[in-house]
C-alpha cells in the first residue's frame, strides 16, 4: 500500500521530507521509535549478547516493526538506495552497541581485536535467517544458545 495514501497525505508532502525512497525508508529504520535499541549494560558480555538477541528477535518479530524492517531490509537487495538506507541502519546499531563490546573488553572478557560488527553479525544473522527465511520458531532459549555457540564455538569441550 502506498505511504501517502495510508498517511491520508499526498506524495508531494512526502516528496517534501524525504526526496527519495531511500530517504523514507532510512528515516523509518533508524528514526522510528519502535525501532529503537536499548544498549543493554547486564554486568557481563554474555548477558548483554542474550539482551541483544532477545531485541533482534523482538524486531524482526513483533509487529509492527517487524513488519517494516523486514519488508524494508528485503527490498535492500534489490534496491541500491535502499542497499544505503539499510547500511545505515545497521552502521548506527553497530556504532551504539560498540559500548557492550568497550566494557567487555574493559573486564577482560574480549580480546582487543574482536570485530563487534562480525558478532553481531553471527547472531543478528542467525535469527534473521532462522525467522525471516526459514520461517522456524525460536525457543525461549534461543539467545542463550546463539550466544554461547558465538563464543565458545560447537566444538566439545577440552577434557
Amino acid at each position: 500500500m502506498c505511504v501517502a495514501l495510508r498517511a491520508g497525505v499526498n506524495k508531494t508532502t512526502l516528496y517534501r521530507h524525504w526526496p527519495t525512497k531511500g530517504a523514507l525508508v532510512r528515516a523509518a529504520l533508524i528514526g522510528a521509535g519502535r525501532l529503537e535499541l536499548d544498549v543493554p549494560d547486564t554486568g557481563s558480555l554474555r548477558g548483554d549478547l542474550e539482551a541483544l538477541v532477545r531485541q533482534v528477535v523482538s524486531l524482526l518479530t513483533a509487529p509492527p516493526a517487524s513488519d517494516v524492517v523486514v519488508a524494508a531490509l528485503g527490498a535492500a537487495t534489490r534496491a541500491p538506495e535502499l542497499a544505503d538506507a539499510a547500511a545505515d541502519f545497521f552502521a548506527d546499531r553497530i556504532a551504539r552497541e560498540q559500548a557492550v563490546f568497550d566494557r567487555a573488553a574493559a573486564r577482560g572478557e574480549l580480546p582487543a581485536d574482536v570485530e563487534p560488527a562480525l558478532v553481531m553479525d553471527l547472531l543478528a544473522g542467525a535469527v534473521w535467517l532462522r525467522v525471516v527465511l526459514r520461517r522456524r520458531p525460536l525457543g525461549p532459549d534461543y539467545p542463550a544458545r546463539a550466544v554461547a555457540a558465538v563464543l565458545h564455538g560447537i566444538a566439545p569441550a577440552a577434557e
